[in-house]
């Protein structure tokens, strides 16, 4: 099979064996992939694969068909269309993933879409709703709504009944955000517009103080990115006074069983909405494999509405 390689931190297209899928697992032929700011991080040598998943072939999400089954693995039939999140190795033209993980394909879905949305549905719906508890009729603020997990989570958020927000620093990008349903807002002045119930942090540390200072009584924030800094320094006494919670969120070095119940959650809740087309994924632009370089570049350039994908 081909597959986007790294070799010394740079980006190649090379042959590797095919995968054998073992038991429980399946051989997924991909068709689309979606980028994630892990695999620009990975190819720097920065965030390796866990055990298991291929270290030098990227790529955490992918949609394709099923082509064979392993021992033991019931749940699809070859030529099922299905997408999954995985700990590396998407971005290929072969992928082996365990069957617990992997979700059908809503007909709807192009091979693009279903390639863009496993990762970022996943990561937002188990943030926001899993570990954060946000409820209907709750104030809900994004940082970094254009983003794949931005765009998400604002359609999730309103499709649950939330109030939403969403800072977004490119201003050319404030009309495509407001029309997933959220009141747009410039990154420096968010705490004027508080205060907040659960705030989804995807910038990072240098946001956490004035996170902390919008938060509503009761308040939850979810860390989910880290891209502008990992270190902040906080009040706790206001963190206390406001009976507010901080947790993190991280999927890729998840054991089996905490990967299978998010996919459950996600069928549940998201498929459902994805099926009926009233959450979306937005394409930012598609690359075939062979352009991979150029699909890196313009995922670090900045400034996207929504996903990269590559299309296999």
């Amino acid at each position: 099979m081909r597959a986007v390689t790294i070799r010394d931190g740079e980006l190649v297209v090379e042959e590797h064996p095919d995968p054998v899928p073992g038991a429980g697992q399946v051989l997924v032929r991909v068709r689309a992939a979606g980028l994630n700011g892990a695999d620009m991080h990975q190819r720097l040598g920065r965030y390796p694969a866990p055990p298991g998943s291929p270290q030098d072939i990227p790529g955490l999400e992918l949609a394709g068909e099923v082509s064979q089954n392993g021992p033991g693995a019931t749940r699809f039939e070859p030529g099922d269309r299905v997408m999954s999140i995985v700990g590396g190795g998407g971005q290929a033209e072969l992928a082996v993933v365990h069957e617990r993980v992997l979700m059908p394909v809503p007909e709807k879905l192009t091979w693009p879409e279903a390639g863009g949305a496993p990762e970022v549905f996943t990561t937002a719906h188990d943030a926001i709703f899993t570990q954060a508890g946000l409820q209907p009729g709750e104030r809900f603020l994004v940082h970094g709504g254009a983003g794949g997990v931005g765009t998400a989570a604002i359609q999730l958020g309103r499709a649950s009944g939330a109030i939403c927000y969403a800072t977004v620093r490119n201003a050319a990008r404030h009309d495509d955000v407001a029309a997933l349903g959220a009141t747009v807002l410039a990154p420096e002045e968010f705490t004027e517009h508080g205060p907040f119930d659960v705030i989804l942090e995807l910038v990072g540390a240098p946001n956490l103080p004035d996170n902390l200072n919008a938060l509503n009584t009761g308040g939850r924030i979810a860390v989910i990115g880290i891209a502008g800094g990992a270190k902040a320094e906080l009040n706790l006494g206001v963190l206390m006074g406001k009976l507010a919670r901080i947790h993190g969120s991280m999927l890729r070095y998840r054991p089996l069983e905490g990967k299978a119940l998010t996919a459950r959650a996600v069928e549940r809740s998201v498929l459902p909405l994805l099926a009926s087309g009233s959450v979306t994924v937005p394409i930012a632009a598609s690359f075939p494999l062979d352009e991979v370089n150029a699909a890196y570049d313009a995922f670090t350039a900045g400034g996207k509405f929504g996903k990269i994908v590559l299309q296999i």
